[in-house]
């Protein structure tokens, strides 16, 4: 049969214990809150291109009067996306000629081959 030993807890230790959880998930929160305040604050650091701009380009058209912070930055954000997303399939055909650098030729064929690019045949030219 097993003894089972058991030493005093103190309550300094307890406390140690205690305060040592207790720091740790307040410092969770309040970097969760930065993260939250951050994101609600700006979208400018979570979009790669110049909102001002963006907004810009948005009012020049003459059915858009009035352009909000969040669709501009919905906007940004999709172009974002969108740029990256044909940016990759260009770069598949850089490749498959033995180059780094993207050439009007490489986004050519992208848009041939892929149908979601189907829209941008002959804007180009």
């Amino acid at each position: 049969m097993a003894a089972i030993v058991s030493s005093p807890v103190t309550h300094t230790e307890l406390e140690a214990d205690r305060c040592g959880s207790e720091e740790e998930s307040r410092g969770a929160a309040e970097a969760e809150e930065v993260g939250q305040q951050q994101a609600a604050g700006t979208h400018g650091r979570l979009s790669k291109l110049p909102l001002a701009r963006i907004k810009a380009l948005m009012k020049s058209d003459p059915d858009v009067s009035l352009a909000s912070q969040e669709s501009v930055f919905i906007i940004a954000k999709a172009t974002e996306l969108f740029v990256e997303m044909i940016a990759k399939d260009a770069l598949v055909y850089a490749q498959q000629g033995k180059r780094k650098t993207l050439q009007r030729k490489d986004l050519d064929n992208a848009i041939e081959a892929v149908d979601e690019f189907a829209f941008l045949e002959g804007t180009l030219d």
